[in-house]
């Protein structure tokens, strides 16, 4: 698979990029070599791999999944800049 400047062109649009036409050409060969090791990639035997989601095999402690309210509410308002009735008061934005 290779990359064209058409398709780079297309690429950078998407993405919102402005790019000269010396970067377009520029990024072209930089693309194809990107897919050119995926490709690689892709040639790898893998049977009998187990697959991971990370080198070190650790286990995650996990904590019961438990509905509270924190119990910090007092401590968070104090940050407020105007807090009425255990809320942040804001000024009115819709007449």
């Amino acid at each position: 698979m290779s990359v064209n400047a058409d398709q780079v062109r297309h690429v950078a649009r998407l993405a919102r990029l402005a790019l000269g036409d010396d970067e377009i050409d520029r990024m072209v060969p930089e693309l194809n070599n990107i897919l050119g090791w995926v490709e690689q990639l892709g040639e790898v035997d893998t049977d009998g791999v187990e697959p991971l989601t990370a080198v070190i095999d650790n286990q995650l402690r996990l904590r019961d999944d438990v509905v509270n309210d924190g119990n910090v509410r007092d401590d968070i308002l104090k940050n407020a800049p105007d807090a009425q009735h255990g809320f942040f008061a804001v000024p009115k934005v819709i007449e």
